[in-house]
């Protein structure tokens, strides 16, 4: 068996300014986490009228008025203050961003952590937020499958003339640095829309269970409708799946790291537990146990 075990920052709530983005990242690189993720949200409604798809009521399982702190720049927060671990997005909604803009926040942040940066971009749930960006929501497919074009022009440093359907540039722009490595980017979501997109445009898939509703079937079968809608049938995919819940059960998690491999899965993402220093060395430990 081999995966890779990666850790969810907490840039929410009152961790961040307490411990410190810096310091908390350094904690899980040090502890021997391959990677560090963030998550995204710009704005919350007072009222979520929108269901939220990884919980099977709907309903989103955190407060919704706790400070948020925005991915890339906790992104850059960390990028100078770790060396090896890669830092990745799980995920970004990506089309409630402006593309070219996007590009250039990511090629800075690949620069400035010379190469480790890993995007997970999705097309987003939660409508209340679409509007108060002025965002598309009902195209937000579309518009991901665009932006994604846009960046990628841009990220060899020229991008332009470009007439998409969503959005137009009019004349070719620099846009620079150019990125240590050309980002990898996976498609987040469960859906088979996703799962396709992520087949036809990407590099891999983001998966997200939650502790008590962990599917290796459906990791393996979404896997195989990723290379079904892929043009290059030997085509390796990274797929990481994100658990939510498993920062007090990391025995009973270490013993699912077989299946998770067997169905596909590369990389595992856990929470960890701050209430205590060693928490993130003790989890990491549990689970490289069961991967040695």
């Amino acid at each position: 068996m081999s995966i890779r075990l990666g850790a969810k920052l907490p840039h929410t709530g009152p961790l961040a300014v307490r411990l410190g983005l810096d310091r908390m990242a350094q904690r899980l690189e040090n502890a021997g986490f391959d990677s560090i993720w963030v998550s995204d949200h710009v704005v919350f409604p007072h009222e979520v009228r929108s269901r939220y798809p990884f919980a099977p009521d709907g309903r989103v399982t955190w407060p919704l008025d706790v400070d948020y702190i925005e991915p890339v720049v906790a992104l850059s927060a960390i990028a100078p203050a770790t060396l090896k671990a890669e830092i990745g997005t799980s995920v970004l909604i990506l089309p409630m961003r402006n593309p070219v803009l996007f590009a250039k926040q990511a090629a800075c942040v690949d620069v400035l952590s010379r190469g480790r940066l890993v995007l997970g971009v999705g097309v987003g749930w939660l409508r209340e937020e679409f509007a108060a960006l002025e965002a598309d929501f009902g195209g937000r497919g579309a518009v991901l499958d665009e932006w994604l074009e846009i960046a990628r022009a841009c990220w060899t440093g020229s991008a332009g003339p470009y007439r998409g359907r969503y959005y137009r540039l009019e004349e070719p722009v620099y846009c620079r640095p150019i990125p240590a490595r050309m980002p990898p980017v996976l498609i987040g979501g469960m859906s088979r829309l996703a799962l396709e997109r992520a087949g036809r445009t990407a590099d891999g898939w983001v998966a997200q269970f939650s502790m008590d509703g962990i599917e290796e079937d459906a990791i393996a079968a979404g896997l195989r409708t990723i290379r079904a809608a892929c043009a290059q049938p030997e085509k390796a995919f990274r797929v990481v799946v994100r658990v939510t819940g498993a920062e007090r059960r990391p025995a009973e998690l270490a013993r699912r790291l077989d299946s998770l491999a067997a169905s596909g899965a590369t990389d595992v993402v856990i929470d960890v537990d701050w209430n205590s220093d060693d928490g993130a060395a003790r989890a990491l430990e549990t689970l490289r146990t069961a991967v040695a």
